[in-house]
């Protein structure tokens, strides 16, 4: 811009104007020197008390830091002190005692403020983490990165000295206060600590800008955040140890206020005083300000046209959108530079091009569009074309007509949006794991087609899937070999299926197929044996062969049901039905299974209900010496005296409480009801209770049964407890350590029903059993039956070559006991020898032996 010049107004003569500008400027400078005086002191008072505040703030925050730490050290070393968290985070990881239960779950995050959560082994691998209050699958190196070690070996290094470890790290760019320290078992005496590392645990609280501002307000630092790189000058910081990030605050202004205060005085003192002296110069300056003013509204609009200019070249070229104008023929007639950046094409060798020749809609063509006589006239279209690599991009246009004719917008380029829109589409609708549909997908595929159900007889298909024998592939080979198996489960079903059919999964170990169209039972059939012959050939995962198999539940349309709700239920229904007729099998609905199952949950609801009243009977099955018929125990077999139904045994009740999770209590109450009435038998009497493989998968076996003989005052050594070969399938190794704590506190185990499920001769080597029961089924086919016989002789010989005792039980006939004693059986048990007899016949059973016995004597 050009400078432009003022001549000197025209007034009173140059001796005059020069004296009286001369005495004028010599007042006002020295005014004005005594005013800058004055004001330079305030601003030095003010800095000076705003100086003092800030060194006050970063005390504070200081303070505040180690009192930070402090308590994060306080709070870690309460739950490393801890003995059950040393015994199920250390000696075992028990997820269910740390989340489930909440001992090691939310309340950290929720209430304590830790962002993570990590417990360290001695091999230094990841066994438990938490984070943001979820349990999480991850490695702590994900967070801590190379840090992690060091952390981990300072902890253990002065954890000798009681004391924990504590550092400021920066954790994806947030710094975070980390503590560390050993898992011991503290002062627990129940809990014994091992001889090798300790794990450590690793308590993580990140200084997030929420934590940051609440941790300033509790100061009354105000907006206390991290600072960024190039942070303003001015606003006062405080470095972190270990580098781990700069913390910056707005400071409290004392000074300011101070200004507040004074400065308006002194501003008022220098008004009059300027209002003096323009009144004294406005004649003068009356044509020169008068010139000013226009000068300055000359400049001010050449600046202001300039900036326009500039503003729209900058904004056009840095946004990401590209603008166009088109003639009234719709050919372009300008592009911005945007444009050749956006899409890799040639600006110069597009003007000049129809619209419809770059752009096409899946609508009418553009012209026909823009010539609708109801488009709003800022309109907005969905457009697609090529771009230099001659690949499809997706753009939004924004249209507006001109004035002089012709249109004029800005096109958005929304390839990735349209693509992630899409992706967050199929996954609402398809199993992240699996990649079939989801339960949302096939509830709208299945009401899709019961909507559209023609005129036949049996146009749909349901079939519920149930994998059985999962659970211990993902106890034994962990979490990522589940979901592989389920992942070529997925591949497995699709193969057996048709194109129109659909396969979804809709639960952990859980899938639906839906196979529109008529289908013969038959065909069915074929179906179902397919699919469970496909699922059973062995998987090979992570070098191991692992066999599962599966349950299936059919529901026909229109047949059975026409709606999808009650059409999952009742495949639901039949697949129950499935799994309670021994699994790996199929099971159509039917109207009478509806109502087993209805009776069934009011059993349930009963047995319930006979806990609690008392409304079961304990029976005790005696046993004998077969060498010389001394009684030498009983079996306590529990039975239900069903106020409606009578007495009910135990092959009713039994399996129901197995289901819905009252074996439990049930089991409980026979342990502590046997254990009282063997406290009043013969010192030699043995008494025997079974054991119901879920109990060794929950409910601390070992302090249940110490419990039960510590109130009821029997001896361990008379309590025998019978377990099934088929629980040690399910986790051996956590069979075995159960086993080996029963051992421990001196009672005796028994291996029931041996010779009917998966007995395996490794069982009797490695677990710690004191004898085996043959089962009565093959007790039955002894006599008349040589195979059978040479069964049962090969069983004793074994358990006698494992210097293990033999239990035969369902001895019904003389003719089956004489064949025991001649093999060489140890004990027998069974009607022919007697029935269950109640505490009473029991003690009287005893008393007769007795008698019989001195008689003899």
């Amino acid at each position: 811009m050009e400078n432009l010049g003022l001549d000197p107004s025209p007034g009173s003569s140059p001796s005059n104007q020069a004296l009286t500008r001369t005495t004028l400027l010599g007042c006002l400078g020295l005014l004005l020197a005594l005013f800058l005086f004055t004001a330079v002191l305030l601003v030095y008072i003010a800095l000076d008390q705003n100086l003092a505040a800030e060194q006050h703030s970063r005390l504070d925050l200081d303070k505040a830091l180690q009192a930070f730490d402090s308590n994060a050290r306080t709070t870690l070393k309460d739950y490393a002190l801890w003995g059950d968290a040393y015994q199920h985070l250390h000696l075992s990881v028990d997820l269910e005692w740390a989340f489930t239960r909440q001992n090691f779950g939310p309340t950290l995050y929720q209430d304590l403020g830790f962002d993570g959560v990590f417990v360290i082994d001695p091999q230094g691998r990841t066994v438990y983490a938490l984070v943001a209050g979820r349990l999480v699958s991850m490695d702590a190196r994900d967070w801590l990165g190379e840090t992690l070690q060091p952390l981990v070996d300072h902890a253990r290094l002065v954890a000798a000295g009681g004391n924990a470890s504590s550092r400021y790290l920066s954790i994806a760019g947030v710094p975070a206060l980390v503590v560390a320290d050993v898992l011991s078992p503290g002062n627990d005496p129940q809990v014994r600590g091992d001889a090798g590392p300790q794990s450590v645990l690793i308590f993580v609280a990140r200084l997030d800008p929420t934590r940051l501002l609440a941790l300033g307000q509790g100061m009354g630092i105000e907006q206390l955040q991290l600072a960024a790189a190039g942070a303003a000058d001015g606003l006062p910081t405080l470095a972190l140890p270990e580098g781990a990030g700069t913390l910056q605050w707005q400071p409290a202004r004392p000074g300011h206020r101070l200004l507040l205060l004074v400065m308006p005085l002194l501003l008022l003192a220098g008004l009059l005083v300027g209002l003096m002296a323009g009144f004294l110069l406005r004649r003068a300056a009356a044509a020169a300000r008068l010139m000013d003013q226009q000068v300055q509204a000359l400049r001010v609009s050449r600046w202001a046209l300039a900036a326009s200019e500039e503003r729209f070249r900058d904004v056009a070229e840095a946004a990401s959108d590209w603008i166009w104008e088109v003639d009234p023929q719709l050919r372009f007639t300008y592009l911005s530079e945007r444009f050749e950046v956006v899409t890799g094409l040639a600006r110069e060798a597009t003007l000049g091009l129809a619209m419809d020749e770059l752009l096409s809609t899946d609508q009418d063509s553009l012209q026909s569009w823009l010539a609708l006589p109801d488009r709003h006239p800022q309109a907005v279209l969905q457009c697609t074309y090529l771009d230099g690599e001659r690949q499809p991009r997706i753009c939004r246009l924004s249209v507006r007509a001109m004035a002089a004719g012709g249109y004029r917008g800005t096109a958005s380029d929304i390839t990735e949006e349209v693509a992630a829109r899409r992706r967050i589409e199929y996954l609402s609708q398809h199993d992240a794991l699996t990649g079939l549909a989801n339960r949302t997908r096939m509830q709208e595929f299945l009401e899709g087609k019961l909507q559209a159900l023609p005129l036949l007889q049996e146009p749909l298909l349901m079939l519920s899937i149930d994998l059985d024998r999962f659970k211990p592939v993902n106890d034994l080979l962990g979490h990522a070999a589940g979901d592989q198996v389920l992942h070529e489960v997925s591949q497995r079903l699709s193969q057996c299926l048709r194109s129109e059919d659909l396969v979804a999964r809709v639960g952990g170990d859980e899938f639906v197929l839906v196979v529109p169209g008529q289908v013969t039972e038959a065909e069915i059939e074929g179906l179902c044996r397919r699919l469970i012959e496909r699922i059973e050939a062995p998987f090979y995962i992570c070098g191991h062969e692992v066999f599962i198999s599966a349950s299936i539940g059919i529901a026909r349309a229109p047949a059975d049901a026409r709606q999808a709700e009650e059409l999952l239920r009742f495949a639901d229904i039949a697949l129950y039905e499935a799994k309670a007729a021994g699994r790996s099998t199929w099971r159509f609905y039917a109207a009478d299974m509806k109502v087993r199952i209805i009776e069934r949950r009011s059993l349930e609801r009963d047995l319930r209900h006979a806990i609690e009243q008392d409304q079961l009977i304990l029976q005790f099955q005696p046993r004998y010496r077969l060498a010389d018929r001394r009684l030498v125990g009983a079996e306590a077999l529990v039975r239900w005296q069903h106020p409606q139904r009578g007495l009910l045994e135990p092959e009713v009740f039994v399996p129901i409480a197995e289901d819905s999770g009252l074996i439990l209590p049930l089991s409980d109450w026979v342990l502590h009801a046997a254990c009282r009435a063997a406290r009043s038998w013969p010192g030699h009497l043995l008494l025997a209770v079974k054991l119901s493989s879920s109990e060794f998968q929950r409910g601390q076996l070992v302090a249940r049964i110490n419990g039960a003989l510590i109130r009821s005052g029997l001896e361990p050594s008379r309590l025998e407890l019978e377990v099934t070969d088929k629980m040690l399938f399910d986790d051996s190794r956590q069979v075995l350590t159960s086993m080996q704590g029963l051992k421990a506190l001196g009672v005796r185990l028994l291996m029931d029903d041996f010779g009917t499920g998966y007995s395996a001769l490794q069982f009797l080597q490695s677990f710690p059993l004191d004898g085996l029961k043959i089962d009565h089924s093959l007790v039955a086919r002894m006599h008349g039956n040589d195979t059978g016989r040479s069964i049962v002789q090969a069983i004793v010989d074994l358990a006698h070559a494992l210097s293990l005792r033999v239990v035969a039980e369902g001895v019904e006939t003389t003719e089956q006991l004489k064949l025991l004693h001649a093999i060489q059986c140890d004990e027998v048990q069974g009607s022919h020898l007697g029935p269950p007899l109640e505490t009473a016949g029991l003690l009287a059973l005893c008393a007769e032996a007795a008698q019989a016995a001195g008689s003899s004597t």
